[in-house]
């Protein structure tokens, strides 16, 4: 495993011959809330992921042992003029988006807390594995802001209107066990288990087709909530970058030689 650090509180390690990267949160004094600069820091890092061919999958992780993210710095941001405020927009924005365009599937690894713009950085991941202790929430209103990590979007396409709006509105916070049942998560699993099963799914994930898990992602993201004359449009585009790729034909040499295939990730 190798490590590589993004800023003072980012870092990325490496698994499974580089395939598996972990995007890990490690900013512990301050239960890993965004401030300045670990948004920078996050945009780097998803930037860097984003751009190396031989990640498949990325998990995202806290070094925390009671936090997964509370959400952006409060603490910061109670020195900031409006102007400060507004000029930090971008840079905030830049980081949730970073994560939520990787082109690899992500998977979220959660425990403990994840408030507002930490619970927004696990919903800009594809899936969320939850150990049991998780509470997860969007608390914005009531602090007099409104989610601005892509909550208000995100959250809709994973559990519905209404229930999205009861959550916001209500700024409730979600133990684990509600949230696998409304959905908020993915994968329900024992305490302290968060990282190594969101670990274990990522390597079953980077075992396919590089091309074709890059293009499902974007396949899937680019359409939901089309109508499906527009989405099977959008998979067709999908299916024709993978169907004469170099790992199209090694899936299919290997299916019928009947071997482990040896992705070329073109």
């Amino acid at each position: 495993m190798s490590e590589e650090r993004f800023g003072e509180f980012v870092l990325v390690r490496r698994h499974a011959d580089g395939h598996v990267a972990e995007l890990a949160l490690d900013r512990p004094k301050a239960m890993n809330a965004v401030s300045t600069e670990m948004a920078r820091s996050l945009t780097a890092a998803c930037a860097a992921l984003g751009g190396d061919r031989n990640v498949r999958a990325v998990v995202l992780t806290s070094t925390h042992e009671r936090a997964f993210c509370v959400g952006a710095d409060l603490k910061e941001r109670n020195s900031f003029s409006d102007a400060d405020l507004l000029r930090q927009r971008p840079v905030a924005r830049a980081a949730y988006t970073g994560v939520l365009e990787l082109p690899v599937p992500a998977i979220a690894a959660v425990h403990g807390f994840a408030l507002g713009g930490g619970f927004e950085l696990a919903l800009s991941c594809d899936l969320i594995v939850a150990d049991r202790t998780a509470v997860v929430g969007l608390p914005e209103v009531s602090v007099g802001v409104i989610p601005g990590g892509g909550g208000t979007q995100l959250l809709p396409r994973r559990v519905g209107a209404a229930r999205a709006a009861e959550l916001v509105f209500t700024a409730r916070r979600v133990q684990a066990a509600e949230a696998a049942e409304l959905g908020l998560v993915d994968q329900l699993v024992d305490e302290g288990r968060d990282r190594e099963e969101a670990l274990a799914l990522a390597s079953r994930i980077a075992a396919n087709s590089p091309v074709g898990l890059r293009a499902a992602k974007k396949a899937l993201r680019l359409g939901h909530g089309l109508d499906l004359r527009a989405g099977l449009e959008i998979e067709d585009a999908a299916w024709r970058t993978v169907a004469f790729s170099g790992d199209r034909a090694e899936g299919v040499a290997a299916f019928n030689e009947k071997r482990a295939p040896r992705w070329p990730g073109e």
